[in-house]
């Protein structure tokens, strides 16, 4: 049976990315959380999905400038203790991302973090950056990578996911079907589908043999499985 993730915390009832979600996550019994960093102006490594909390950029401000619901990486893996964390590392070439890091210190300090914090190998850590995860490669042999698709074409990019040693695909689950989850089978590639919140979604990654799913209704997703 798959394991269920929740996506950004439980914020069914909470807001997303905060600790108070991930408390009531780890609660409700999830397998795993995921969450997303980013790097404030002042290196602190926070807790946030958009590039921009209003008007400020979190790349150009100081963390104690942030508001005070956004989390710090070591504070929610003090939360997370025990459970699997899917580390989505923000960095990407997008016109909606104001910063880009191409040097790859950004992923090298979240991976540190990370390894000297409550962190488990057997969690992962995924970006749709495919260079940041090569960076992440070539720094640790051993981490647990996969990389987040869109528009891709999927069959070449879970090939390609195998020729870089990643670990995992991570596709939207409404294009995963029959051969390429089977495709990923045969490489010995994790396939962890987001986000899947309507029943017939559930069912249909349930079928297909996934092996996780990442939810913003991982009640529903835990009691399908469970069925």
């Amino acid at each position: 049976m798959p394991e269920i993730f929740a996506h950004r915390g439980l914020h069914v009832t909470e807001r997303e990315n905060t600790l108070e979600a991930f408390r009531a996550a780890k609660a409700l019994g999830v397998d795993g959380v995921e969450l997303d960093v980013r790097r404030s102006a002042d290196g602190v490594l926070v807790i946030h999905h958009d590039a921009l909390i209003g008007d400020m950029v979190i790349a150009s401000t100081a963390a104690a400038a942030l508001p005070s619901y956004v989390p710090t990486l070591d504070q929610a893996m003090g939360v997370l203790e025990g459970l699997k964390v899917n580390v989505e590392i923000k960095n990407l070439r997008d016109p909606r991302e104001p910063t880009y890091d191409e040097s790859g210190d950004f992923a090298r300090v979240v991976l540190s973090e990370l390894l000297h914090g409550p962190w488990d190998r057997a969690g992962i850590i995924s970006s749709f950056d495919l260079a940041t995860l090569d960076v992440l490669r070539a720094t640790d042999p051993d981490v647990r990578l996969g990389w987040l698709l869109w528009s891709q074409d999927l069959a070449g990019a879970i090939t390609t996911t195998h020729e870089r040693g990643l670990n995992a695909v991570h596709p939207p689950y409404w294009r995963l079907d029959a051969t390429h989850a089977q495709h990923a089978k045969d490489l010995s590639l994790e396939v962890n589908v987001w986000t899947v919140n309507e029943p017939s979604g559930i069912s249909s990654m349930l079928a297909l043999g996934v092996t996780s799913i990442i939810s913003d209704d991982p009640a529903a997703a835990m009691a399908l499985v469970a069925s």
